[in-house]
């Protein structure tokens, strides 16, 4: 079997360990609402003033540019299990650090705590390759729609701890603010579970598909790695750049619009709960959809969803900015990362689709660093244009970052779902 829309059955163990990956997505989720959900909140009260509210999501951004390519590296060593499992436990122990900071109103231990959960979170995306290691290319990004789908209950167990955190602080004697974080590290455990009890290593089936799907023929493009890997050797392949683009502008734009929109709630005299809900719905866009999504782009073609999300997200950049209305910001907010989700599913198929598996965590590390900058500036302009040009003009700069990745797409050929022109790495001048 060859790349081709015929869909080979999901053998039982296949099965078993999408459901794990998704459980620990589940969790993972649940933690990571809390940086835009409180971030923007708990900075404002330290400092002062918005300019810096989104310097948590920058930070996270910041963490994720250091570790991505690192952790591609080692869990192309060592298996996908290792990369997210040292995720996990910076999760949890970034957490406790930043609630310490909330605790003690202090700036520098709250960029510190950050700074580590961002560590975590970098580490733990290794999880989309531990999904896509695990089908063949007719299947693949189906299966990411499963695993990733698993994030759909982790949106709705963040507003729980939340608001188990205004029932109790008061109780032990902190503010709601400072308790919910740590909820996250006893979260976190739940997840590590779930991933200790995946097996074999999703790497491993990844290198023996043949074993899990009979008949299936790696391609000979993807069957050893070659002998130099490097993000310029990424690069200098089209669809690949293509896809790294189309993420660092849809990464930037979520990012800067959910660090802003819990700020516009705020001001808008929102409670936390309903900034939570509020997060937890663009959650759902993120990932709710997942698995049809998925299944589009194994139908369509990654390019063609991938087009989706950029228009989807252009669409909810503007909602989040037209009125006051609770229900029309939190709509654009789900579209915004219904967009997001569109993007990154397609483009980690894409990635599957064009590397062997010892070379997938490394080029998922690469993407990874592009959308990191792309975390790290965007949440940051984005408070600067809020505090001195206003909420009108975000709406107009994130509508206009989408411009760049529909670019590249349009010229971006792709002959069936995931078979593009050039299958190998070329120069760019060739494509």
């Amino acid at each position: 079997m060859s790349k081709s829309n015929n869909k080979p059955p999901i053998p039982p163990l296949i099965k078993r360990n999408t459901v794990y990956l998704a459980s620990s997505q589940a969790f993972i989720g649940a933690g990571g609402q809390m940086v835009p959900t409180l971030g923007p909140v708990l900075v404002t009260q330290m400092i002062g003033n918005a300019a810096l509210a989104g310097i948590g999501t920058s930070i996270t951004g910041l963490s994720r540019l250091l570790i991505a390519y690192p952790i591609g590296r080692l869990t192309d060593a060592f298996g996908r299990k290792a990369g997210v499992i040292l995720g996990l436990l910076l999760i949890g122990s970034g957490a406790s650090i930043t609630g310490l900071a909330a605790i003690w109103d202090y700036f520098p231990i709250f960029l510190l705590g950050i700074l580590v959960m961002g560590l975590g979170t970098g580490a733990v995306q290794q999880l989309r390759v531990a999904a896509a290691d695990m089908f063949p290319p007719s299947r693949r990004a189906e299966g990411l729609g499963y695993v990733l789908t698993g994030a759909l209950v982790g949106a709705l167990i963040g507003p729980v701890l939340i608001r188990m955190s205004e029932l109790f602080a008061h109780n032990v004697g902190l503010e709601p603010i400072a308790l919910a974080w740590f909820f996250i590290p006893f979260v976190m455990l739940f997840s590590l579970v779930m991933v200790l009890r995946v097996q074999p290593d999703p790497k491993e089936i990844a290198a023996n598909l043949s074993d899990y799907y009979p008949g299936f023929t790696l391609p000979e493009t993807q069957q050893t790695p070659t002998g130099k890997v490097s993000i310029l050797y990424f690069l200098n392949h089209y669809p690949k750049l293509a896809a790294f683009i189309s993420m660092f502008c849809v990464q930037g734009n979520m990012n800067m619009m959910m660090a802003m929109t819990a700020l516009a709630l705020r001001r808008h005299d929102f409670s936390l709960s309903a900034i939570s809900l509020s997060v937890a719905i663009h959650v759902m866009g993120m990932f709710g959809l997942s698995l049809p999504l998925g299944k589009l782009a194994d139908k369509v073609g990654r390019r063609n969803v991938m087009l989706l999300g950029l228009g989807l997200a252009s669409t909810g950049s503007w909602f989040v900015v037209a009125t006051p209305e609770y229900i029309v910001i939190t709509t654009g907010t789900f579209l915004v990362g219904l967009g997001w989700s569109c993007v990154n599913i397609a483009a980690t198929a894409l990635y599957a689709d064009t590397t062997s598996p010892g070379e997938r965590g490394r080029v998922i590390g690469a993407n990874d660093t592009f959308t990191a900058a792309a975390a790290i500036s965007m949440p940051i302009v984005g408070g600067v244009v809020v505090e001195y040009l206003g909420y009108q003009i975000l709406g107009f700069f994130g509508m206009a970052s989408m411009i760049p990745a529909l670019l590249f797409l349009l010229k971006l050929h792709e002959a069936s779902p995931g078979v593009f022109e050039h299958s190998s790495n070329t120069k760019i001048a060739s494509t």
